[in-house]
């Protein structure tokens, strides 16, 4: 028998290369993206405390010069009299001082029956708002007529200067027609 190489095209077998020498996998190389933070934080870190630093510094060089000061011996009786004319003078409000509309929160209609109507009192200032005692109270009464039984007379209180506080009033109309008015009768102040 000779021996005979087996043939190349023969479904069984598949010719094989020499294999590579295979290389040791390659160090990775180190991160220098930590090293370049902490280097950028720390520059950071440096200016600002230099910075702190210099400002603390400038501060205490220029608190280091004395305010000029005048004492007198004597009181100063043109500043006190000065003082007393500066003191705040406020104006006594009345009916006059304010205006007054209605405005229509709800209405309920029933044919020839009538209406129930909502309304609560829409307030403007007719004086300066710096003429008004900021720490008056000032309680301002008005009459709503326009409901069938007669007038309906309500309390409002003004604070502040600008808080108003109010309960809405519900009048029955004798019909959808009927017109629903509104005039202020009293102011007084409380806390004066």
């Amino acid at each position: 028998m000779t021996d005979t190489p087996p043939p190349t095209d023969s479904p069984w077998f598949e010719p094989v290369e020499p294999a590579e020498p295979v290389e040791p996998p390659a160090q990775p190389k180190k991160n220098r993206t930590n090293a370049i933070i902490i280097g950028a934080a720390a520059a950071v870190i440096a200016a600002v405390v230099a910075t702190g630093i210099v400002v603390v510094q400038t501060s205490d060089h220029d608190d280091s010069k004395p305010a000029s000061t005048t004492t007198s011996s004597t009181p100063d009786t043109e500043a006190t009299e000065a003082a007393a004319d500066t003191e705040p003078t406020y104006i006594t409000l009345d009916a006059d001082s304010f205006s007054i509309e209605l405005k229509t929160k709800s209405r309920q209609c029933f044919g020839s029956a009538g209406c129930n109507v909502t309304v609560e009192p829409e307030l403007g200032l007719e004086v300066d708002s710096a003429s008004v005692d900021p720490d008056a109270v000032y309680e301002i009464t008005y009459e709503i007529r326009g409901d069938e039984s007669g007038p309906v007379i309500q309390t409002a209180e003004l604070s502040n200067q600008t808080s108003l506080n109010y309960r809405p009033s519900v009048i029955s109309t004798a019909s959808s027609s009927t017109k629903v008015t509104v005039k202020i009768t009293d102011v007084s102040a409380q806390g004066v």
